[in-house]
């Protein structure tokens, strides 16, 4: 029995689990892919930092009883158009740290428009993702990553794999045989399986003609855990369009032999 960490124990245990028969590698992602995934990550911390600048900037004005309509794009153009009224109300050591403030969020507005810009370049030069961009609630970002963190789509077996990579699938626990199903075991990149669901959720609420599915799982299931099965349902079948290097058909069914 190995106790200690070290790069021994380490290589023995790397050499044991190769041997092992059911174990699951993950494909080497070329160098774009890689440096898409980067952008991505780069991308997502400047919205983080932008939130919590748009939040501190709210919650400080609101100390002085000036409060702005909700949603980040409206909240800042409301605010940008009282600062006459802002600095004859608030005092004046606060408006010049006020203003940096605002040029600090425009900043990484810009920052995160050119990022955006980027993956949206290689979005557009990548056979890949325009495929899978067809369909419903998959648009440049979902499409971008999900292919960079997909690397060779053969690598999984299923669609249902690929679903279990990102842990959208059903947790399962059991004993005695019997097996129970619990809520999805998130297990994988938490950033696409956000994309995911955000794209179905979308698709559920906004899509102009749904599908029989769609009406089915909203009438029968809460809202969230139809997001949950649509964005499922999403990975699946753009694992399919990948792996077999088809086209997106909306009322496509596939058919087991029998």
């Amino acid at each position: 029995m190995q106790t200690n960490k070290t790069d021994a124990a380490d290589a023995r245990a790397i050499w044991t689990a190769v041997q092992q028969p059911e174990m699951r590698t993950v494909a080497a992602k070329t160098e774009d892919q890689q440096a898409m995934l980067s952008l991505h990550r780069m991308r997502a911390l400047l919205v983080k930092f932008r939130t919590m600048q748009v939040n501190q900037l709210r919650g400080l004005l609101y100390e002085f009883g000036a409060t702005f309509r909700a949603g980040r794009v409206a909240g800042l153009a409301e605010i940008r158009a009282r600062m006459v009224e802002l600095e004859e109300a608030l005092p004046g050591t606060l408006i010049g740290s006020l203003q940096d403030q605002l040029q600090r969020i425009e900043a990484l507005e810009q920052d995160i428009n050119r990022l955006e810009q980027q993956i949206g370049a290689w979005q557009k030069q990548e056979a890949a993702c325009r495929a899978i961009a067809a369909v419903p609630g998959i648009g440049k970002l979902t499409a971008t990553a999900l292919v960079a963190t997909m690397g060779d789509a053969k690598t999984f077996k299923s669609g249902r794999e690929f679903a279990s990579f990102l842990g959208l699938v059903p947790r399962q626990s059991g004993t005695g045989g019997k097996i129970r199903l619990g809520s999805i075991s998130k297990r994988g990149d938490p950033y696409l399986r956000t994309l995911l669901i955000h794209g179905a959720r979308s698709v559920l609420y906004h899509a102009k003609v749904p599908t029989p599915w769609q009406r089915e799982i909203r009438a029968r299931r809460p809202a969230n855990v139809a997001a949950v099965a649509l964005a499922h349902k999403m990975a699946r079948t753009a694992w399919a369009i990948l792996a077999y290097g088809r086209e997106y058909q909306r009322d496509y069914a596939s058919v087991k032999a029998a």
